[in-house]
């Protein structure tokens, strides 16, 4: 449930932010101006913060589930592929994150600067330019390996 919340959160957050953006230069949309950018840019720490706290939720209750479970990656093939695909995107995901936390501590300080909070959100776009995306992809194939279960082996031999 809480990568459920997680990838909803993502999917959020990545479309939230894109908005502000227009063309390859990742150039403001013209109805941002001095006037209201403080005000859209506070707008998205519900979005970014949602996605912040999902995420640790699920990490640790992904390991806390394979801790408990007695399922064995040996005979659960589709545990395994997901268990490796979260190690595999952990580190991109922590480095996306810890730009979401610089994010979220400037969006809470007493005064926003809007151009150092934009430009942490540009680089947030081009540092793995299209990873969101494809990371997006991969989270979403989980709901498939868990509802159908594939690379399930019975230890029965008669099975």
């Amino acid at each position: 449930m809480s990568a459920a919340i997680w990838v909803g959160s993502y999917l959020s957050r990545l479309f939230i932010v894109y908005q502000f953006f227009e063309g390859p230069d990742l150039i403001l949309k013209t109805y941002i101006n001095e006037n209201n950018i403080d005000g859209i840019l506070f707008s998205l720490l519900p979005a970014i913060a949602v996605h912040f706290i999902s995420f640790v939720v699920m990490i640790i209750t992904t390991i806390l589930f394979y801790v408990t479970s007695k399922l064995s990656l040996r005979f659960n093939g589709w545990l395994f592929i997901i268990l490796i695909a979260v190690l595999i995107l952990l580190p991109f995901e922590i480095y996306l994150m810890l730009i979401d936390y610089k994010v979220m501590l400037a969006l809470n300080s007493g005064t926003i600067d809007s151009a150092q909070i934009v430009a942490m959100l540009r680089d947030r776009i081009t540092s793995l330019s299209s990873f969101s995306i494809v990371a997006l992809l991969t989270y979403l194939s989980f709901y498939y390996f868990i509802v159908f279960q594939p690379l399930t082996k019975n230890d029965d031999p008669r099975l």
